[in-house]
């Protein structure tokens, strides 16, 4: 009842007065060691004392930027839809502001609604899209508001990813969700002894299941391993799974999708190739396929959220035909890299095929969120003028900013 005599309280004060506050500190990044270092201490009060502070500003932070996208998309049903799931759930964790820390029903209370959050926020990634598509049935998206939409997206998305990630680490150390005996080595949703080839594979039969299901066969994956730090010698790091299957999921998909309509008038389907390199810095995960490759042309538009080289799907097919022809995989799959300080980067020959190469952070300490923040530097890239091109022959390669501008 103290609850939610709290929560409705806050609904009766502007919450815009509280994200205005929340938004004028800076979201404070963690790195996949601290993570592992307090899931093995593991103390319920120290994490809900840190998160009720740390999610506010993560929310409030990306809220503000909400608020500086074109006015016609932010009227959109869907996005509207998707404004009204962050205020609540912005009042929802203000509700334990001044909750007592000590009180074993606050803990139960707040982790409940943690799970309650990350149900409601489940379909923010479609929502997002679909209203995209609902601005460009009324109206054509400018150069100005589609590099602001880009820069957004790229940071909406990413603090997505880190609000879910605190999320996902509190309610699996702490909660009711029981892990599987498989997962009993993990910190949360960290395993410290992530098995790369082990989510290769099993990314790559994934996608091989769906590129089967569609066109009836499927190349063949041959993974190399090279340790030069440890020859002969499994490569392990500490890492989200998850986040690792995300990324080769959505570049196996790529692949076998390019192969096989490449070579739709051959038998034998050329092999898809994966290299696991273990350096001194990173660890590499190399897919190179003999997909026909990608035009020159076209490679600056790959991490364009408004671009795909799929059939567009309509605005019925949003929650029938998630990501299929809306341009987000790439572009996602390259913020799950980019959140530890990894990266995607793609090397395409065009007529030969395409290397899709995927970096990760070797080292536990240097791997740190990167996380966006709301500030003058930020506000003011939503309403500054491209600036008119200073080279001859300027549309024959397109500005690098539409499609790999970094968070």
């Amino acid at each position: 009842m103290r609850f939610t005599r709290t929560l409705r309280a806050l609904n009766s004060v502007s919450i815009s007065k509280m994200i205005d506050f929340y938004s004028q500190f800076s979201p404070s990044s963690l790195s996949i060691k601290q993570f592992i270092d307090f899931g093995l201490s593991a103390c319920e009060r120290k994490s809900f004392l840190f998160l009720r502070k740390e999610l506010p500003v993560r929310l409030a932070n990306i809220m503000k930027e909400i608020h500086l996208l074109p006015e016609r998309l932010l009227n959109t049903p869907s996005v509207s839809l998707l404004n009204n799931w962050y205020a609540q759930s912005f009042a929802e964790i203000l509700a334990f502001e001044k909750a007592d820390a000590n009180d074993t029903e606050t803990l139960v209370k707040f982790c409940q609604t943690l799970v309650r959050i990350r149900n409601r926020h489940a379909d923010v990634v479609q929502t997002m899209a679909h209203g995209v598509l609902e601005l460009k049935e009324v109206c054509e998206i400018d150069c100005q508001s589609e590099s602001s939409i880009q820069y957004f997206l790229d940071r909406f998305y990413m603090s997505r990813i880190s609000i879910r990630m605190l999320i996902n680490q509190h309610t699996l150390l702490f909660g009711s969700e029981v892990q599987g005996d498989s997962q009993t080595r993990h910190i949360g949703c960290i395993d410290p002894q992530c098995d790369i080839i082990s989510v290769v594979k099993d990314a790559y039969e994934n996608a091989r299941f769906l590129c089967d299901q569609y066109y009836l066969r499927s190349p063949e994956l041959v993974i190399k391993e090279v340790n030069s730090l440890q020859p002969n010698v499994p490569i392990k790091i500490v890492y989200v799974p998850s986040h690792l299957y995300h990324m080769l999921f959505e570049l196996f998909k790529n692949s076998l999708r390019a192969v096989v309509e490449y070579h739709e008038n051959v038998s034998d389907l050329p092999d898809i190739n994966v290299f696991v390199v273990c350096g001194k810095e990173d660890v590499c995960i190399k897919i190179s396929d003999r997909g026909g490759g990608i035009q020159r042309s076209l490679s600056d538009h790959l991490f364009n959220y408004m671009f795909s080289t799929a059939p567009k799907p309509t605005v019925s097919d949003v929650h029938t035909v998630p990501l299929a022809g809306y341009g987000y995989g790439l572009p996602i799959a390259r913020l799950y890299a980019r959140y530890f300080h990894g990266d995607i980067m793609l090397l395409s020959c065009d007529g030969l095929g395409t290397d899709a190469i995927i970096y990760l952070k070797a080292l536990s300490d240097e791997a740190s969120e990167l996380l966006p923040i709301f500030n003058k530097t930020s506000t003011r890239y939503y309403r500054t003028i491209i600036p008119t091109g200073d080279w001859s022959g300027a549309r024959a390669y397109p500005s690098k900013s539409n499609g790999t501008s970094h968070t």
